[in-house]
């Protein structure tokens, strides 16, 4: 097998995969929001798509490799298809709902809290296991921890900045000092690093495959520039099931969808600023992780549920496209995106 049809096997199974399996567990979600049933485990469990569809692809095309991270990779496509498991459980024997700290959860989005917390801790064992040079062959090694301390810094700046001006724009000026008076957000922000170490494998799942595997194909093909802008693009509408049935309602899930993108856009380039000035994958990860984490702490809104049901209207766009595009999207002027190649 030449490198150049080997490449093309594992785009086509990585796309099999990232969006093919989307497209099915989305139609299910569709079904899950007819009946209706607590459907937060989709979301969950879709975050582990694009990563399986690079190690799936790697592990099919490239199995004599001895520098093949193989048990990372087994353990991680063992946990995603459990919460795939749990998707379908979820619909085929959703059961009554049960209290957990004053909120109604299903029996399966519970468990797959729950898998998701072993699942990480066994897929960080199974990373030690194969070794640094197995984690450097397939970019899964932490390093330049100066210039990614210092990527992590500037999201947080800008991330509560873009809360702060979000208030102040909706004339909520008052909402900031409550945040920042409310004892819960301490607590919160305090555990936000254990609780990274126990779940950080979803987000692990969208980056890996988009910042590492994905983001270097596109900007090869189309620029470093346009690259990243597709790639902002097509991260953006593979939410799409989830912004009609899950994040909103369907009479409001194109609204959510332009959103999504615009979103996605923002942080897509930031994302793969931070990629592409540290070369470390955890970096995304990490802001990944404190992007849908810290929403919690802006909202005041200390609930599972924050980012389900959300009411959203065209008026927001204009703002969306202020605080994410603008804040976040400047980077794409930076001279990691002047290189020739990716």
């Amino acid at each position: 097998m030449t490198e150049q049809s080997k490449a093309k096997k594992q785009f086509i199974i990585f796309l099999l995969i990232a969006y093919g399996v989307t497209c099915i567990t989305g139609i299910m979600t569709w079904y899950g929001s007819t009946i209706p049933t607590e459907l937060s485990i989709f979301p969950s469990a879709q975050m582990f798509y694009p990563a399986a569809g690079v190690m799936l692809a790697y592990l099919l095309t490239q199995w004599k490799d001895e520098k093949l991270p193989k048990a990372f990779y087994i353990c991680f496509l063992a946990v995603t298809f459990v919460m795939i498991i749990g998707c379908v459980m979820a619909l085929a024997a959703p059961g009554e709902p049960i209290s957990v700290a004053g909120q109604e959860l299903s029996r399966w989005s519970l468990i797959g809290q729950y898998v998701m917390i072993v699942g990480t801790i066994l897929c960080w064992i199974m990373l030690l296991v194969c070794g640094r040079e197995r984690r450097e062959a397939y970019g899964l090694r932490w390093k330049n921890g100066k210039a990614s301390l210092l990527c992590i810094l500037v999201f947080l700046i800008l991330y509560f900045g873009r809360g702060i001006l979000s208030y102040v724009l909706d004339g909520q000026a008052d909402m900031i000092a409550e945040i920042l008076g409310n004892p819960t957000a301490l607590g919160y922000l305090i555990v936000i690093p254990i609780n990274f170490l126990l779940s950080c494998m979803p987000f692990f799942g969208e980056e890996y495959g988009w910042r590492y595997y994905l983001q270097p194909l596109l900007q090869k093909k189309f620029g470093m520039r346009r690259g990243v802008l597709l790639l902002g693009m097509v991260w953006g509408l593979w939410h799409i099931f989830l912004d009609f049935f899950f994040y909103t309602t369907p009479d409001r899930g194109l609204i959510m969808t332009v959103s999504q993108i615009i979103t996605c856009l923002g942080l897509g380039i930031f994302f793969g600023w931070a990629y592409l000035k540290t070369e470390n994958i955890w970096v995304p990860v990490i802001l990944h992780y404190l992007n849908n984490n810290l929403i919690v702490v802006v909202a005041n809104e200390y609930t599972a549920g924050v980012l389900q049901n959300q009411a959203v209207t065209w008026e927001m766009i204009p703002a969306a496209i202020l605080l994410n595009g603008v804040l976040f999207g400047v980077f794409i002027l930076s001279k990691e995106f002047r290189k020739k190649e990716a």
